[in-house]
């Protein structure tokens, strides 16, 4: 299966949170997305990662995404080296996508800024005929996305384009709360985290309404090119 948009995310949840609504934006216009995790976010303080697996498959109902998979590379462990490389190559020439959205550059945990350079670096190798991998016993197609949009997470980032997520953004926060274990619920028992607190959710409303604002809509998400965005028409632009 061809998609048109792969998105990459260190930990299950990385994508609702701060990418979700421009998943659902495109498949209402009828596009093909899919998620891929990189770690099964096994160190999270909160819940399991067999109920983040759960979780992971309710949201992906709820996003309405094509696939969904999970290369357990390890959270807080995994890095850029040859292994994870071809795990990853492997996941786009498989699904040939033509966008990959990945990673904030930078951020508070460690793992995402990681993350989106080993995605980085693994779109360009995957276009390299002479880089040899396999699914299910086939040899893969070289194949390169025209473009990756890096998604910029909790801490601030200039954006370089923003999406208005305005018509999405209540679908968007039910993806996230799929993830009922990792955030706010009086009735846990569990430690607090600074994604725990009932206050969280203000912020992600606050974070989507402060891109919306630079682009005159109500809510949006920010991301980083690492090329030149082109384009046939300037008043198509906000």
């Amino acid at each position: 299966m061809k998609l048109d948009i792969l998105a990459f995310a260190a930990h299950p949840d990385d994508v609702e949170l701060a990418a979700s609504g421009t998943v659902i934006k495109h498949i209402k216009r009828g596009k093909k997305v899919g998620i891929i995790d990189l770690t099964r976010g096994e160190l999270g303080t909160r819940g399991t990662a067999d109920i983040r697996n759960q979780e992971a498959a309710d949201s992906a109902k709820i996003l309405g995404i094509s696939v969904r998979h999970n290369l357990d590379l390890g959270d807080g462990f995994f890095e850029i080296n040859e292994d994870s490389l071809k795990a990853v190559i492997t996941m786009i020439r498989l699904y040939q996508p033509k966008v990959i959205l990945c990673n904030s550059v930078s951020d508070r945990h460690p793992d995402h800024g990681r993350g989106g350079d080993l995605v980085s670096r693994a779109v360009f190798l995957s276009g390299l005929c002479k880089i040899e991998t396999y699914f299910q016993g086939n040899i893969q197609e070289a194949h390169r996305p025209v473009a990756i949009y890096r998604f910029i997470q909790d801490h601030w980032i200039q954006p370089d384009i923003i999406i208005d997520i305005t018509s999405e953004m209540d679908q968007k926060l039910e993806s996230i709360k799929a993830f009922s274990s990792q955030f706010y619920d009086p009735k846990s028992n569990e430690p607090i985290t600074p994604i725990s607190s009932p206050e969280f959710m203000q912020f992600i409303d606050a974070r989507a309404r402060q891109f919306g604002r630079l682009i005159n809509t109500t809510y949006g998400e920010g991301f980083n090119i690492e090329r030149p965005i082109g384009v046939e028409d300037l008043t198509e632009l906000l």
